[in-house]
């Protein structure tokens, strides 16, 4: 197929290819291995498909690349409106990286209902890309909410124990928070005539319609939804429970790309569409983020569950996006950026870890563990590899985004850098604290001592994961490259607000 012929279809291809290999998944017999096997092949397609994205993608054309605008519905005025920049070209290929990777990590811990969640594990990741393509708030706001069923019934059908209260919890937390941000776009539909992303945007930023008495309230809609979803503090109590009680693909889509759906939209919706409100209203956003910082770390060092810790540790690193989307520095804005596709490899790779040892141990408890490294020597370099990127070090995936953050936030005012650094220290301490606990020392349970150590297909999902953390680290201008225009763009509407 012609190149410039595909790179009209290849927004609706990655959408649509996971969702309708889940609806011929509804007509196939019960066959696992047949099932797990034409999933991970859909997994697979969807990656390569996705791959057209950054390997065609014009690095400084202004505006979104790869558009598709048709009529969808007349009255109301509603466009199947897809595109993406810099930024969301990314998210959609994390989506679509973790995407063969959960299905291969699920191959054998999924025994019940196995059509069902493969059937699931592709319409949310279907929802998920369609939320970051989304240029039709009404499209975007389909998708944001085709993400929660899948998310919710994985939760709560193929979860642990609580998994019942845990995927209510999730669903009401995310559910209750969107109806604000749907009043906000009927209100702006109201005055504009569109959903629109580019039209409301030219309408605001023209005068066009005028938001100067509502634009707080308007901001405030967009900002509650994506909060909860981020989680920032002190919004992120849903967030422990959902990891804790969801299966290991649920948790690794989950912190991997779902919650970037939170940070994606305050920088696509509450900096895009309301700048001016973005800078007034960023002190105490920012106040929330450091706090968020500091609080998700502090928690972190306390647990005793191992899940636990790595779900808090998401609520800390996620801080820092929120801290760079809102310092309205290029060095922040590139660096939240890069952070969120950092967080996603390296917090997806520590479920991905988590997960191997609950399926020979059945507990997510450090106190039940010790001197894994005798045992699981394999197992225990993946995860010091995961855990270093995870807390920063230089040459792997995490540093380069905290760096980046942390001096733009430094640049717009040196307290904000001064402590939020401080969560940097914390991070390091409490992941080797729980390194060490786990997998250094005698081995004092006997359980632990005849522990089999990463088999083939393990080693597989693992390898993409520490190899996507390196060369993030080595080569970060792969990203950044594409990044840096589109973080531009949405600096100059809030400079010349």
């Amino acid at each position: 197929m012609n190149t410039h012929v595909l790179d009209s279809f290849i927004l609706s291809l990655v959408v649509f290819v996971p969702l309708g290999g889940a609806l011929l998944l509804m007509i196939f017999p019960r066959r696992e291995r047949d099932i797990r096997a034409f999933t991970l092949a859909v997994a697979v397609l969807t990656f390569i498909l996705s791959l057209h994205l950054p390997v065609h993608y014009v690095i400084g054309q202004p505006g979104f690349q790869f558009e598709v605008n048709s009529q969808w519905i007349h009255s109301p005025n509603i466009h199947y409106h897809m595109g993406v920049d810099g930024v969301s070209m990314w998210l959609v290929v994390l989506t679509t990286f973790l995407l063969p990777l959960c299905v291969l990590m699920s191959w054998h811990s999924v025994h019940e209902r196995v059509k069902e969640f493969h059937i699931l594990l592709l319409m949310l990741s279907a929802a998920i890309i369609g939320v970051f393509v989304s240029l039709d708030l009404f499209l975007f706001y389909f998708f944001w909410e085709a993400s929660l069923i899948p998310m919710a019934l994985l939760i709560g059908v193929f979860g642990h124990e609580r998994r019942v209260y845990a995927a209510v919890k999730f669903f009401l937390y995310t559910m209750i928070a969107s109806v604000f941000m749907l009043a906000a776009m009927l209100w702006l539909y109201a005055h504009v005539g569109s959903f629109d992303f580019s039209d409301i945007q030219r309408a605001i930023a023209t005068g066009a319609v005028d938001i100067s008495g509502s634009g707080k309230w308007l901001f405030l809609g967009f900002f509650i939804a994506f909060a909860v979803k981020v989680p920032l503090f002190p919004f992120h109590t849903w967030l422990p429970d959902a990891h804790v009680e969801a299966p290991t693909a649920g948790s690794v889509l989950l912190a991997g790309v779902l919650l970037k759906m939170g940070t994606y939209g305050l920088l696509r919706f509450n900096v895009g569409l309301f700048p001016a409100e973005a800078h007034r209203n960023a002190p105490w956003i920012i106040v929330l983020a450091i706090v968020g910082i500091i609080y998700g770390a502090l928690v972190a060092m306390v647990q005793p569950n191992m899940k636990k810790l790595v779900a808090y540790s998401s609520v800390s690193h996620l801080g820092f996006v929120v801290l760079g989307i809102f310092s309205f520095t290029t060095l922040g804005l590139v660096g939240g950026t890069f952070v969120m596709l950092a967080h996603g490899v390296s917090t997806g790779a520590l479920f991905t870890l988590c997960g191997m040892i609950y399926e020979r141990r059945h507990t997510y408890e450090i106190s039940e563990y010790g001197g894994l490294a005798t045992a699981m020597p394999v197992y225990a370099t993946f995860f010091l590899i995961i855990t270093l990127a995870s807390i920063g070090l230089p040459l792997l995936n995490g540093f380069v985004g905290e760096f980046m953050v942390l001096s733009g936030a430094f640049l717009a005012k040196p307290i904000w850098g001064i402590i939020a650094a401080s969560g940097v220290i914390w991070s390091a301490c409490y992941m080797l604290w729980m390194y060490q606990r786990v997998f250094y020392g005698e081995i004092k349970n006997d359980a632990n001592r005849q522990l089999r150590d990463l088999n083939g297909r393990e080693r597989g999902i693992l390898i993409p994961f520490a190899a996507a953390a390196l060369i993030m680290g080595v080569a970060p201008l792969l990203w950044t490259r594409a990044i840096d225009p589109a973080v531009q763009n949405i600096l100059a509407q809030v400079i010349g607000r």
